[in-house]
């Protein structure tokens, strides 16, 4: 569950670091009096990169598209078992769907693959 201003990790090599949700372009609304739109694991974000390396591929206050890779929140699974991850992190992708970057660095869930990030998905280290 990621929000509009969360602050999350760039788990891969193009050089961000840390970058900041502007829009959530997937996800759902709560039902309720909770009415802001979240995203979960395989949903496209809008997002400005805070804090990145001097000679990346990505440049600082600069505007990406990205999916979610891992969230503090648990996903429940269709088994009834649920994942969920230390962090918030997010990898930046293209308009068509593939990664920037050519390394992603730790573990990703396994919903990705039934979003078809499947290059995300194989370059990653471990899916869990």
């Amino acid at each position: 569950m990621i929000q509009q201003e969360s602050r999350v990790d760039v788990a891969d090599n193009t050089g961000a670091k840390i970058a900041q949700i502007i829009r959530v372009l997937g996800g759902s609304t709560g039902s309720g009096k909770f009415t802001r739109k979240s995203a979960g694991v395989g949903d496209r974000v809008i997002v400005t990169i805070k804090k990145a390396l001097p000679n990346g591929e990505v440049k600082e206050h600069q505007i990406c598209t990205a999916v979610v890779v891992r969230t503090k929140h648990p996903t429940r699974r269709p088994d009834g078992s649920f994942v969920r991850f230390d962090r918030n992190a997010v990898v930046i992708i293209d308009p068509e769907g593939n990664p920037k970057g050519t390394r992603i660095f730790g573990a990703v869930a396994r919903e990705l693959r039934e979003q078809n990030y499947m290059k995300i998905v194989s370059l990653a280290s471990e899916v869990i």
